[in-house]
C-alpha cells in the first residue's frame, strides 16, 4: 500500500475571489509536487449549487474529487473537520492524521518547498 499525503480542499463558490486567489497556487504546487514524484494527493470537495457548475470548474483541477451527488459524504466530512469558510484546505499526514485546518496558509506561505508541511 502506497500512502499519500493528503489534502482536503473545499471551496464554494465559482465566483468566489479567495478560491479563485488560490486554486491557481494550489495547483502550480501540486503539479510541482507531482513532477518530483512527492507523496501528494488533493481530494476536492465541492459546495457548488449544482452539477453544472461543479463540472466547470473541476475540469480546471488535476486532482480526485468527491462526486458532486455524493452530497451527504460532503457533509458529513465538513462537520467532522469544522468547515465553516472558504475555500478551506486541510492537511493530512500519511496516516491520516489533520496536520492542519490551515492548509492555504501553509501552501501559499511556504509552496511545494514547505512539503510535507509538518505544522
Amino acid at each position: 500500500i502506497v500512502k499519500t499525503f493528503k489534502q482536503w480542499y473545499q471551496r464554494r463558490v465559482r465566483g468566489c475571489p479567495p478560491c479563485k486567489g488560490f486554486t491557481p497556487v494550489l495547483k502550480d504546487t501540486y503539479d510541482e509536487l507531482k513532477e518530483q514524484n512527492k507523496n501528494f494527493e488533493v481530494v476536492f470537495v465541492s459546495s457548488d449549487r449544482d452539477q453544472t457548475s461543479f463540472d466547470g470548474y473541476y475540469s480546471e483541477m488535476p486532482w480526485l474529487a468527491l462526486p458532486y451527488n455524493d452530497r451527504e459524504r460532503k457533509t458529513e466530512l465538513c462537520s467532522r473537520f469544522g468547515v465553516s469558510g472558504i475555500p478551506t484546505l486541510i492537511l493530512f499526514d500519511t496516516d491520516g492524521k489533520k496536520i492542519t485546518k490551515d492548509g492555504r496558509g501553509e501552501v501559499r506561505g511556504k509552496g511545494p518547498r514547505g512539503f510535507p508541511w509538518k505544522v
